[in-house]
C-alpha cells in the first residue's frame, strides 16, 4: 500500500511539473521570446498603421525576427510612430525598408522588412526611413466601387495620348 501512495505522489509531481512547464513555454513563446532572446529597439514612421498592434510579429524573408514593442502617435505631424525589438544578432542595413503587411486576406497585421543594400548598419533606437504604410482593402473596394480607378487609368491614358510629340 505505501508503495502505492508513492507512485501516485511520483506521478502528481510529474504532472505538476509538465504543467508549469507548458504555462511557462506558453507565456514565453506568446511574448515572443525565449530564455536568453536578446533584442534591439528600432523605430519606423508610418503614415497609417492600420490595425497594426502591439506585439505582432516583425518578418525578414518570411522568418520571424522580432517584436511590434509600441506605437505612439506623433503630435508634431499625426504619423504613428511604431517601435520595434529586433533580435540582437540581426544587422540591418541603414536603407532598410519597413512595411505594414496582412497575413491572408483579412489575417492578422504585421511588419515586413526588406534590407537595402547599404554597408553602413542601423544603430540601436535608430529609425527606418524608408516605409510603407497598411494598405486599406476598404479604400481599394470603395475605388473599385465607385469607378475612381477605372478614371484614374483611363486619365493617365488620355493625358499620356494627348501629349505631344517631341
Amino acid at each position: 500500500m505505501n508503495r502505492d501512495k508513492k507512485l501516485e505522489f511520483g506521478v502528481g509531481v510529474f504532472v505538476l511539473l509538465g504543467l508549469a512547464a507548458l504555462v511557462y513555454l506558453t507565456l514565453k513563446l506568446g511574448a515572443g521570446e525565449l530564455v536568453g532572446s536578446d533584442t534591439y529597439p528600432v523605430e519606423a514612421r508610418f503614415a497609417n498603421t492600420g490595425g497594426l498592434s502591439t506585439g505582432a510579429t516583425v518578418m525578414l524573408a518570411g522568418v520571424t525576427v522580432g517584436r511590434v514593442d509600441a506605437i505612439r502617435l506623433d503630435p508634431e505631424d499625426y504619423s504613428a510612430i511604431v517601435e520595434l525589438r529586433i533580435r540582437s544578432g540581426l544587422a540591418l542595413p541603414t536603407d532598410t525598408m519597413a512595411s505594414i503587411k496582412t497575413s491572408g486576406l483579412i489575417g492578422d497585421k504585421f511588419v515586413a522588412l526588406a534590407p537595402g543594400a547599404d554597408e553602413e548598419l542601423l544603430e540601436p533606437s535608430a529609425r527606418i526611413t524608408m516605409t510603407e504604410s497598411a494598405l486599406e482593402l476598404e479604400s481599394l473596394i470603395s475605388k473599385m466601387a465607385f469607378g475612381s480607378v477605372k478614371n484614374e487609368q483611363n486619365g493617365d491614358q488620355e493625358s499620356a495620348s494627348t501629349a505631344p510629340e517631341p
